[in-house]
């Protein structure tokens, strides 16, 4: 069995028995925590293990990273721990480009690449447009309490903004300078997830993921915001998880 000790991984649900790993990449501004109850409602089979990016939680003391090549080629090196058993992605705004990076890095580096890469709440490369809310506190701010995610009543918090404005600046910039190569250049299955009422992710942003595998592509719809894994449709998030893994088994 391989431990899992490094300071970009966590592993709140050790199953040295699961036949597969699934690595969660978070949003902008999002922890690993975030992740914990849908990590811990998947089924035996399947071992959780959630990215932490610098400068949140217990990695609060280490520098925020605004550069996507930067933070890509570190987390790359943090996985190898991960190479003895077969592993999908799973990255959630933000954290659906890390993954698409990541997994386009692995996969020049000729290094084991995911069986499947999950795509969420984020427009495929042809349709990412670069932003500057970051350079605005009161707009970045904005943008946050629209997409949801946090409870309105902590966004309301002066101490909460103070704490939480610098890490989730540093995101923003990191995604919204970020400019994604078009290449098809994966050729494994990517499945793009979208939901019913996300205010910047629709169908056709979703379905621009095609471009970037010439492996087998599915778009997945659910019910609910922005941050719909934790909302109405968490448990049809896992029930959908459990089925798609369960088949790979098959």
């Amino acid at each position: 069995m391989t431990m899992i000790r490094n300071a970009w991984l966590r592993t709140f649900f050790p199953r040295p028995n699961a036949t597969l790993r699934l690595l969660f990449f978070p949003h902008a501004g999002g922890s690993a925590s975030f992740y914990r109850s849908v990590a811990g409602a998947l089924p035996e089979h399947v071992e959780p293990v959630i990215v932490q990016y610098p400068g949140r939680e217990d990695r609060i003391n280490e520098e925020l990273r605004v550069d996507m090549d930067e933070l890509v080629a570190d987390l790359t090196e943090a996985l190898d721990p991960l190479t003895d058993k077969p592993m999908w992605f799973f990255g959630h705004s933000m954290g659906a480009s890390v993954a698409h990076e990541v997994t386009r890095l692995l996969t020049a580096r000729d290094r084991p690449v995911p069986e499947h890469l999950i795509v969420s709440a984020r427009p495929g490369p042809p349709r990412q447009r670069c932003d500057d809310k970051y350079l605005d506190d009161e707009r970045l701010w904005a943008d946050v309490r629209e997409m949801g995610g946090t409870d309105a009543g902590l966004l309301a918090m002066p101490e909460v903004k103070a704490m939480a404005l610098p890490m989730i600046r540093s995101d923003y910039r990191l995604i919204e300078t970020y400019r994604a190569r078009l290449d098809a250049d994966l050729d494994i299955p990517l499945t793009a997830c979208f939901s019913d009422r996300d205010p910047e992710v629709g169908r056709e942003d979703a379905e621009a993921w095609r471009t970037a595998t010439v492996g087998p592509f599915a778009v997945e719809s659910f019910t609910g915001g922005h941050f719909y894994l934790r909302e109405e449709s968490e448990r049809a998030v896992v029930d959908w998880l459990t089925e798609r893994t369960g088949n790979r088994r098959t």
